[in-house]
């Protein structure tokens, strides 16, 4: 072991996990999406009006769906929800309206019906959790998620 002026020498540097879709520092105020138009102002994005000399880009949220790179996948297993699909998709669209009144950058990107199972894609993990914890507390059954990469995605399943 070397122990220099700085500490020690021998341990391995561990690489910083990169987020592509994390936004590393600020946006230029005003800054509005060109694809939903949301307003980046006061160092948060909202549903505000833009200006009309506002920046423009796509936000992390559009370019998520853009890309097709969710940060939440839902997956619902069981013939629960091949009854009560419509009942289902009404749920999450309430929970994401309100979601995404609050947080624009929190939204459903994809509901997809599989064999076995549907499977729900978000730009983000809050939504993802937010919309297992409705469903869990409406219609009961067994919800599980866990958190990969560093807290920066989530996996929800649900099944009755």
């Amino acid at each position: 072991m070397d122990k220099g002026q700085y500490g020690r020498r021998d341990r391995l540097i561990q690489e910083k996990r990169h987020d592509t879709y994390k936004e590393w520092g600020k946006w230029p105020e005003p800054t509005v999406c060109t694809k939903c138009g949301a307003l980046f102002i006061g160092g948060r994005w909202t549903w505000k009006e833009a200006p009309a000399d506002a920046n423009k880009t796509i936000c992390p949220a559009c370019q998520r769906i853009k890309d097709n790179y969710p940060a939440g996948v839902m997956y619902i297993r069981g013939d629960f929800y091949k009854d009560h699909r419509n009942e289902i998709l009404n749920l999450f669209k309430n929970e994401e309206k309100i979601e995404k009144n609050e947080h624009p950058m929190e939204r459903i990107m994809l509901v997809t019906d599989e064999k076995e199972q549907a499977v729900i894609t978000t730009t983000g993990i809050h939504i993802a959790r937010r919309l297992g914890e409705a469903l869990a507390s409406a219609y009961q059954g067994d919800l599980t998620f866990q958190y990969g990469d560093g807290e920066k995605t989530i996996q929800v399943q649900w099944q009755r």
